[in-house]
């Protein structure tokens, strides 16, 4: 799923692929979890244990145990296959663990989750406008359509996006259907948010500069981020956390703390600190045979 806002209970609008959604509390989600409390974000905690999970026989993930803090911005690292989309397709409650339970809560009773989920793919609806897409998550929570498109001016502003709002999926770059699809995860508010390589596909300079733009956004809002990569690069310019897995089946082999400031101008890229901080990842990679 990806950025719109759906219940977490079954339900058919799961079939909507792309979109992220509320997340009431139910028996993988004990308590409430972050979301909007007098118009400030309250951030989701995610715990994590004891998960294992195998397709056909085969072992994914092994004995993953970890606790994400309210707030923080935690990169998930490792080779193809290792299991690491399963895990935030865990997380988000999208697919169910083997064994192992799952998480998410603020302590905050009057504040239920919101969750969205962006994918690699923006996944937008080719016949709805750029304003359209970003408005539909709140229009299936119910806001009256212009009531919807209203509210969705404000984050295509901050993905810089106010000139496109009537444009149409097939007259944007790979990098504005991207914008379009954070801003539409953005449209809820959530108090976690979700990303499966979305930069993926993109060149280099445009990849960066949205890793710069997502960065700000998250000290804006205040949301936790969970973010899946095969870029170093990436992980360590967003994160304040990342985490590497090993081969499958997908272990934490490393986590570690990026001591690189709250501030991350584009310059930073060329620094000492950041290259050293990159080596730590791929040492850590290549010591457990993923690279």
């Amino acid at each position: 799923m990806g950025p719109l806002g759906l219940s977490q209970q079954p339900s058919s609008l799961l079939n909507l692929r792309g979109f992220g959604r509320d997340s009431q509390a139910d028996s993988r989600s004990k308590g409430s979890d972050a979301s909007q409390s007098g118009g400030v974000v309250i951030a989701s905690r995610v715990t994590i244990h004891d998960v294992h999970h195998a397709f056909d026989g085969a072992p994914v993930l092994s004995g993953i145990e970890l606790e994400f803090a309210a707030g923080s911005f935690v990169a998930l690292l490792g080779p193809s296959g290792c299991g690491k989309s399963t895990l935030l397709r865990f997380i988000s409650g999208l697919d169910r663990p083997q064994r192992g339970t799952i998480t998410l809560g603020t302590g905050a009773e009057s504040a239920p989750t919101k969750l969205s989920f962006v994918f690699q793919e923006p996944r937008l609806l080719p016949w709805r406008s750029v304003l359209d897409n970003v408005a539909l998550p709140l229009e299936l929570a119910g806001m009256p359509r212009e009531q919807a498109r209203q509210a969705a001016r404000a984050p295509l502003s901050e993905v810089e996006l106010d000139d496109a709002v009537e444009r149409y999926p097939d007259q944007l770059s790979g990098g504005m259907k991207m914008r379009v699809s954070i801003a539409r995860a953005l449209v809820t508010e959530p108090s976690l948010l979700l990303l499966d390589e979305p930069f993926a596909a993109l060149d280099e300079l445009t990849r960066q500069r949205l890793d710069e733009r997502l960065r700000a956004l998250w000290q804006k809002h205040k949301m936790t981020v969970v973010f899946v990569t095969h870029s170093l690069a990436e992980a360590a310019f967003l994160a304040d956390r990342a985490l590497v897995m090993s081969k499958r089946p997908g272990r934490i082999v490393l986590d570690h703390t990026l001591a690189l400031g709250v501030e991350r101008p584009a310059a930073l890229r060329t620094s000492v600190e950041f290259v050293a901080e990159t080596a730590v990842l791929y040492q850590a990679l290549e010591a457990h045979g993923a690279i």
